[in-house]
């Protein structure tokens, strides 16, 4: 009777195993077989020290989709002997977690050890669901595992935050992409090797390259396109790099339009372009339009920066600027990529400067920090009646009565803010504000 039931239990248990993904099926079963994050897991990381030790608290793991958060959940509590409890964010609620921590509690006072909270993508739970945590993760009833996608300290509550140990994931390399799926190739249990057998099929080496660099350090996106060219091969044929590339689909990975990638990439684009790199500057800008960006955002941005870190060293980068936001607006998509092209192109060959950034600046904190200059009583409004006998705008000169137009007054502030970089336009700005400067002085 016991030896039926064992083998039927084996049974479903090998029936669910085939209905699994090819990545569920190739999680890593030890931290021996756990690919990437050796910042992290390595001898003597303080996340390796922590497991050995079997003393967790509570800890985050912030990183890319398909880089192991979930799975490494899995490895502590094996590691650790400890149960896990499974939680997403996305379909629970404040009801689901008191009732874990309400089962944690009684674990522990009836002599258990203290149990694995994992709570996947933990940014989705709003702040009172993050509150409800505190109580049982500051009295050490259970170690909260949460895993997100999401920048952290913009996502987490400073008070969850505070209490936990953060750990970034980071996308896992071609080379350890293409480990994993020459693994998955010839695993005859868990992966594929038998499929592949019973279907005569091999797969191109070309094909593990491609894949290995597509996939954006996703593992997991991975090995689902390599599972579907598998299982979609003919008899007796060669999965090609072509049918995996159709496989993995024209889906651009890791790209948040709300989140990380929205600033992330914007980011890159603007420094990019302020460094003077024209390719780089498109190829972010590509990542963005093919990833569903709102063009109204990126002209704006554009805007900004043509005033920001162009100035006057090319006066003619904001006219540029408005003009293609103006023409985005008319044109649309997909037409606006062009006008973007073109701008961001200009804009990166364009001089530097942030000489008027650097003035407003200078100004706006002298003016909150220091004592306020009054206006003196000559430059003060005087087109009314009475203006004259307090004084005001009675012995202003305008300079359009000067021989060279450059009025000889002085104008109320000691304080030099705008210095003209040598380069672009800046240089006979520079050349300007010097003589200016100067004959004032005089």
């Amino acid at each position: 009777m016991d030896q039926s039931a064992s083998l039927f239990e084996d049974a479903e248990q090998q029936n669910l195993l085939q209905v699994e993904p090819l990545a569920a099926r190739m999680r890593p079963r030890t931290l021996s077989e756990y690919v990437g994050q050796q910042h992290l897991l390595s001898e003597g990381k303080l996340l390796r020290r922590m497991i050995d030790a079997g003393r967790l608290g509570s800890i985050l793991l912030s990183g890319p989709p398909g880089t192991g958060k979930t799975t490494l959940a899995h490895l502590i509590a094996s590691e650790t002997g400890s149960q896990l409890k499974m939680l997403s964010a996305v379909s629970s609620g404040v009801k689901d977690v008191r009732e874990v921590l309400a089962w944690a509690d009684d674990t522990i006072r009836s002599g258990g050890k203290r149990p694995l909270l994992f709570i996947d993508e933990i940014h989705r739970f709003s702040k009172s669901q993050q509150d409800a945590l505190l109580p049982d993760v500051e009295a050490g009833v259970v170690s909260l595992i949460g895993a997100t996608t999401s920048n952290p300290f913009f996502a987490i509550n400073a008070a969850l935050l505070s209490r936990s140990q953060l750990f970034q994931l980071e996308s896992l390399s071609e080379t350890e992409i293409a480990g994993l799926l020459e693994r998955a190739i010839a695993d005859s249990d868990r992966g594929l090797g038998g499929q592949l057998s019973k279907q005569s099929v091999s797969v191109a080496e070309d094909a593990i390259t491609f894949l290995a660099q597509a996939c954006e350090g996703d593992a997991r996106r991975a090995l689902s396109a390599l599972e579907i060219a598998v299982l979609s091969a003919k008899p007796n044929s060669v999965v090609s790099r072509e049918v995996v590339q159709e496989s993995l689909g024209s889906r651009i990975g890791g790209y948040d339009g709300t989140g990380d990638d929205h600033y992330d990439l914007i980011s890159a684009m603007i420094k990019s372009i302020r460094g003077s790199d024209t390719d780089a500057a498109i190829y972010w800008l590509a990542r963005m339009l093919e990833g569903g960006e709102d063009i109204r955002f990126l002209c704006r941005r554009l805007v900004i920066l043509a005033s920001e870190d162009i100035g006057n060293a090319d006066p003619q980068a904001l006219s540029l600027a408005v003009a293609a936001m103006q023409a985005c607006e008319f044109v649309g998509l997909p037409e606006a990529q062009l006008t973007l092209s073109q701008a961001v192109a200009y804009l990166s060959l364009a001089p530097k400067s942030n000489a008027a950034t650097v003035a407003i600046g200078a100004a706006k904190k002298d003016v909150r920090e220091q004592k306020l200059v009054a206006v003196p009583k000559h430059l003060r409004e005087a087109h009314y009646k009475g203006a004259a006998e307090l004084g005001h705008g009675v012995e202003y000169q305008s300079s359009h009565h000067a021989d060279d137009g450059i009025g000889n007054q002085h104008y109320g502030v000691d304080r030099t803010y705008y210095q003209p970089v040598d380069r672009g336009f800046e240089q006979e700005l520079r050349k300007r504000i010097d003589d200016i400067r100067s004959r004032r002085a005089d």
